[in-house]
This record gives structure tokens, C-alpha cells and sequence, in this order.
């Protein structure tokens, strides 16, 4: 995803902040496999992009960004689709942009 000799920024972003650069235009680049913590995103942000057929394969170079949600707290759906209310509501979501600044 980055490039292999670069210096990478990585900003703490807020929901709404998020929201915001989804109405400006920032390129979804979901990975499908990832459906439920996408639905989460959804219901409990109201973060709402398309989930693509399949993950994109994502190359930034000097000037580009990613925004990334980051969960802790959610087990692995190993046998099963979904998580319980009450995993959501223990798991912590964070939203980070990372730039590549050279």
C-alpha cells in the first residue's frame, strides 16, 4: 500500500470528519470480507460507502491518503456472520488518515 521508502502522517480524524470526506469525494476502497464491521460503520457512525465485489488493490504514493477505521475489542467471526450487541458496544472504533508525505 505505501511506498517502500517514505514518510508516512497519521492523523486522528473524528466521525464527522470522516463523513465529511465521504460527501467531498474520498474514494471507498472497503474490503468486502470485512461486511460486518462495515455495517457497523454504518449504523453506528453513519458512515455509509458501497462495499466493492472485492478488496482494491491500493498503491498511494507522495500527496495520497487513506483514512482507515480501526476496531479493537471485536473477536474473529470464526463459524458465524455476525457479532452480538454487546461486542459492538465493548469494541472501540477509531478513525485515522494516514499520508504519504515523501
Amino acid at each position: 500500500m505505501f511506498p517502500t521508502d517514505c514518510t508516512i502522517r497519521r492523523e486522528s480524524m473524528t466521525p464527522d470528519e470522516v463523513r465529511g470526506a465521504v460527501r467531498h469525494g474520498a474514494t471507498p476502497c472497503l474490503n468486502p470480507s470485512h461486511a460486518e464491521t462495515i455495517r457497523v460503520m454504518r449504523t453506528r457512525f453513519g458512515i455509509d460507502v458501497p462495499i466493492p465485489d472485492k478488496a482494491p488493490v491500493v498503491n498511494l504514493k507522495p500527496g495520497d491518503a487513506v483514512i482507515v477505521m480501526g476496531v479493537t475489542g471485536l473477536p474473529r467471526l470464526e463459524g458465524r456472520h455476525e457479532y452480538t450487541a454487546t461486542e459492538i458496544d465493548n469494541a472501540v472504533f477509531t478513525f485515522s488518515r494516514f499520508s504519504v508525505v515523501a
